[in-house]
């Protein structure tokens, strides 16, 4: 409770650090003023805290947190401490779902796009499934999977941007970055309506994920069906991961990197891991955006990247950590 509670206090400072840096840095004094009403803060900069820095900020925290609680249901569901939407595929699925409708369906209205991404992630769960029950779900066959499946989607992604519209698939490689650049109040909105249920519903639920930590004769005899309660947690983690994916693009590795350090420090019970996990998914995206849109300013390097960049190191250790498994 301790950890959590450091988090979350610093949490505010992060968001700080989010809005006082970028191409035009604003004093502490003027974001202040700017949030709270009291005292006088120059508009350019009440404007670029209010409908440029506030929204993004919130919107990478959010995403951060469902990647993270994401990838936490992805490692208890399927037992595997190296699973992550993002590297088995489920966060692909979403993506090309959403970019058929992007490129595919120009006409048809952006506000179906969490939808076509949850039914993308929905179509990947399913097919990593069956594919795992024939060869078993060990953490390196998972792992080939989620490979094999993120190049299948990732190739037909590629026809798709050669066969397509040149102004559509300049907006959607931007988007399939990963980046945060976009962000606005409506798409945080919408995000929160799509995922405070399926959180609310996901701490409900934190001892059926302690359960499944079990091999499945332990969890049939405590009276609990292991394959439906893995289909349903990957269903609930298909429907987080989707609306991340479809408010930003896919974002990898925060997924991987969250709930592992949140295990080290609380441990595996997931109604502590999972309020734990959530923080540092939301202050990994959080401080990936203010140094990618900071560093090269005006410049700005998509959030996706630098968790790549981030992640891909912390992948190898955890598979040579995990290499006897």
């Amino acid at each position: 409770m301790r950890v959590t509670l450091i988090a979350a206090l610093a949490m505010p400072l992060l968001l700080l650090a989010a809005l006082g840096f970028g191409d035009r840095p604003i004093p502490l004094g003027h974001i202040l003023s700017a949030l709270t009403g009291f005292g006088e803060a120059p508009p350019d900069a009440v404007f670029i805290l209010n409908q440029l820095r506030l929204p993004r900020a919130l919107l990478a925290m959010t995403i951060g947190a469902a990647l993270a609680l994401a990838g936490a249901i992805c490692q208890a569901a399927m037992r595997n401490p190296l699973a992550e939407p993002g590297l088995i595929g489920i966060n692909g699925g979403a993506a090309l779902a959403a970019l058929v409708l992007i490129i595919g369906m120009p006409g048809v209205s952006l506000a179906w796009l969490p939808w076509a991404a949850f039914g993308g992630a929905m179509v990947m769960v399913a097919l990593i499934q069956g594919l795992a029950i024939r060869v078993g779900m060990r953490s390196q066959r998972i792992i080939l999977i989620g490979i094999g499946c993120g190049a299948l989607t990732g190739g037909i992604a590629g026809f798709l941007s050669s066969m397509g519209d040149i102004i559509l698939v300049q907006r959607s490689m931007i988007w399939m970055a990963g980046s945060l650049q976009d962000s606005r109040w409506e798409k945080l909105w919408i995000l929160l309506m799509w995922m405070t249920p399926a959180m609310i519903l996901l701490m409900l639920l934190a001892p059926v994920l302690d359960l499944l930590g079990f091999e499945d004769p332990v969890v049939r005899g405590l009276g609990v069906s292991a394959p439906w309660s893995r289909a349903g947690m990957l269903a609930l983690c298909a429907l987080i991961a989707a609306a991340a994916v479809a408010a930003t693009g896919p974002i990898g590795f925060v997924g991987l990197i969250a709930p592992h350090i949140a295990r080290h420090l609380v441990g595996a019970g997931h109604r502590r891991l999972l309020p734990l996990s959530a923080l540092m998914g939301a202050g990994l995206l959080l401080l990936a955006d203010t140094v990618g849109r900071s560093i090269i300013a005006p410049a700005q390097i998509p959030a996706g990247i630098l968790t790549a960049l981030l992640g891909a190191p912390f992948f190898g250790w955890l598979m040579w950590r995990h290499r006897n498994d």
